[in-house]
């Protein structure tokens, strides 16, 4: 005797071999052995074969109008030889039975099951709105064929561009956008970004890294809602004798700090230190506040930026020459001679700002020999510069000593092997670029006299305030580096640790309110601490274990890391198109770091680190030939012409960096090819 029984959703049939009260021993067409419950089986039959059964059936159940057996259907349960013998005739054969119950299964919309075999009819409006769900679900597929066949053609269809970044790296995955991509990845047996951009997704390599950045951290666009920025209410003195200046790019607009020399000749001299004052005016939990909380920092890249704050916001707080500006000034006091310091004071003021120096401007003028030699003189001096050399001078003598100092705590020099390079986008004027623009990189010694100014000034503030903060009990964000040993980095933290990177006690980011929000964060806390001295702890916006100081501080650490790495991916894409631009195939680099079957080298003239092929000892000079440019991966790697040098034994590491590499690889997308096919066409809805 043969059986049809139900085994785990699906209709199976076997010969029975034994047979129990409650269950039989079936054997498979396959061989295989099971037992099956009695209240599984649905029929019991002599022939034909369950194959050649269930063959017949399904073929037949295939032809059954859903519609008229739902017609045809009692309204109470029913079994399905009853609907067989409704549908077929009085007397239904086998395989019409069997096909009935196929049907009646596999219609769960039509029919909802009772038990083994049995049935109900679903209500007319659950069967109106499954057969719709089911027309919706077959609409959508034959989309995403259509949209795949474009793709494997070449062409990308207008919602698949539309949703580019979205399915790249943020994907819904059952959205018919995403499926069309993956249906034609696996279709073509292409990568799925080969696939995109071959299908023109991608409208050009620079605009893809732009979207993509875009997408995933100003998703709402890169504008400010309408903000008005508060005035300064306090009556802030006007700082007695004081002639400040600011010493920055000429592309800053975002002037923070200044500085002021007082007292010269005198003995003892009085440095001002003197930064922008928003947090005079802003408030925590303010609309603009809540703005820059949300950007955390401003976003730099060659020949633009997406600012922390609005134009009209910055333009009212920052330190523009000309006038007397609100700032938290600290005044640092040195003896004339020994440069030993004697003292600092924090003051809340109006200081007056006479120059904005702009030191791309002044690097060829304003010089070492300048700056220690009075006697020494300079073609086309501006007047501004030529005003201020007598305090520009001391501030150079005492910057050399601030580093000498800190060295000391450090326990080895800092080094500045490495130029700086500055990107130009010609005729950009700092709009956004198309990624089309003439580029231009020049370099510019790290630790120039106008550099070493105006960090050695913001060391020292920063310190000091972390420490002054520290002391009064009132948290503050603080960057620390517990030692120079490999693999200790700098930590951000609510407590005043020391900086064995820079050779500090502590060290609180102060001095950039306009572009960073830690800055500001911190300088709320600083002006409770003018303020209120030893109880500023009680009057400060955020109190020790604040939670909401922690939170910024994750906040600020992933946005910046973020913002960072764009930058650096930024820079790289711009010094590849200068190689294309410049015609450049071969370069001359230095091995910095061995690799699997390769080396890592870093190009002497740009601001380029890539692999090269082969060993190569670290600290080698060597003649590359570059391979193709990859604008997308920002990838280019190089192969070994000649051995430039032979290097020495025990070569010097290669000097420290608080940064990692940016060598760029594979792009990480979430496009999973592996993802499961649709759902059968025929599932509930």
């Amino acid at each position: 005797m043969f059986v049809l029984f139900e085994e785990a959703g699906k209709y199976l049939g076997g010969r029975v071999l034994s047979e129990a009260e409650a269950s039989a021993q079936v054997e498979l067409d396959t061989g295989k052995r099971v037992k099956v419950k009695g209240a599984n089986i649905v029929l019991r039959f002599e022939k034909p074969a369950p194959a050649e059964l269930i063959a017949e059936a399904r073929a037949l159940a295939a032809t059954i109008d859903l519609d008229l057996a739902w017609e045809f259907a009692a309204e109470g349960e029913f079994g399905f030889a009853e609907l067989a013998a409704d549908y077929f005739s009085d007397k239904p054969t086998l395989a019409q039975q069997a096909a009935a119950l196929f049907a009646l299964f596999e219609a769960p919309h039509y029919f909802r099951r009772a038990g083994k075999g049995r049935f109900k009819k679903a209500p007319a409006e659950i069967v109106q709105q499954a057969l719709a769900a089911i027309e919706k679900k077959k609409a959508v597929q034959a989309q995403i064929t259509e949209w795949a066949g474009q793709l494997a053609e070449g062409v990308c269809p207008a919602p698949v561009r539309e949703q580019l970044y979205k399915i790249l790296f943020k994907p819904d995955k059952n959205a018919p956008e995403y499926k069309a991509v993956v249906d034609a990845a696996r279709a073509t047996q292409r990568p799925p970004l080969d696939l995109l951009e071959r299908a023109g997704a991608i409208d050009s390599p620079y605009q893809f890294h732009w979207r993509r950045f875009l997408f995933e951290n100003f998703p709402k666009g890169t504008g400010f809602p309408a903000l008005a920025a508060p005035a300064i209410v306090d009556d802030l003195p006007v700082a007695s004798g004081v002639q400040a200046f600011s010493i920055d790019d000429s592309q800053t607009t975002e002037i923070d700090d200044a500085l002021s020399v007082q007292g010269l000749g005198c003995g003892t001299v009085t440095v001002g230190i003197h930064i922008a004052a928003p947090a005079l005016a802003l408030t925590p939990g303010s609309a603009i506040d809540n703005v820059a909380r949300a950007r955390m920092s401003t976003v730099y890249m060659p020949g633009y930026k997406i600012t922390m704050l609005p134009d009209d916001v910055v333009n009212t707080y920052t330190l523009l020459e000309g006038g007397d500006r609100p700032a938290v000034s600290l005044y640092a006091r040195f003896d004339e001679a020994t440069l030993e310091l004697q003292g600092t004071e924090t003051r809340l003021e109006r200081v007056p700002i006479v120059a904005n120096l702009r030191h791309d401007q002044l690097d060829t003028v304003v010089t070492q020999p300048w700056l220690e030699d009075a006697s020494f003189q300079s073609d086309n001096t501006p007047e501004a510069a030529a005003a201020l050399r007598a305090p520009l001078s001391f501030l150079f003598r005492l910057a050399k000593q601030l580093k000498a100092q800190r060295e000391v705590v450090r326990g080895k020099p800092e080094n500045f092997n490495r130029p700086d390079y500055n990107f130009r986008l010609v005729g950009n004027e700092g709009n956004e670029p198309t990624g089309n623009e003439q580029v231009q990189i020049s370099t510019r010694q790290r630790g120039a006299p106008l550099d070493l100014i105006v960090s050695e000034a913001m060391i020292l503030a920063n310190s000091s305030w972390g420490g002054w903060l520290g002391e009064l009990g009132v948290p503050g964000l603080y960057r620390s580096q517990a030692s120079l040993a490999p693999g200790i980095k700098v930590r951000m933290g609510t407590r005043a640790l020391p900086h064995a990177g820079l050779g500090v006690k502590s060290y609180a980011w102060s001095t950039s309110p306009l572009r960073r929000y830690t800055d500001l964060v911190n300088q709320w806390q600083i002006i409770a601490a003018a303020r209120h001295g030893k109880t500023a702890a009680l009057a400060a916006p955020f109190k020790p274990k604040d939670a909401d100081l922690f939170s910024i501080l994750s906040g600020f650490d992933a946005a910046y890391a973020t913002y960072n790495a764009y930058q650096g991916g930024m820079e790289r894409f711009w010094t590849l198109k200068y190689l294309q631009q410049q015609g450049i195939t071969e370069l001359e680099a230095t091995v910095i770091k061995d690799l699997p079957n390769g080396a890592l080298v870093r190009a002497e003239t740009l601001p380029l680190v890539f692999p090269v092929a082969g060993q190569q000892e670290r600290g080698a000079r060597l003649r590359v030939k570059l391979g193709e440019i990859d604008e997308i991966a920002l990838d280019v790697t190089g192969t070994v012409l000649e051995r430039l040098d032979t290097p020495k034994a025990d070569a010097a590491a290669d000097e420290e960096s608080d940064e990692e590499e940016v060598v760029a690889g594979p792009i990480a997308i979430a496009v999973d090819l592996t993802d499961s096919e649709a759902a059968p066409e025929n599932t509930p809805a």
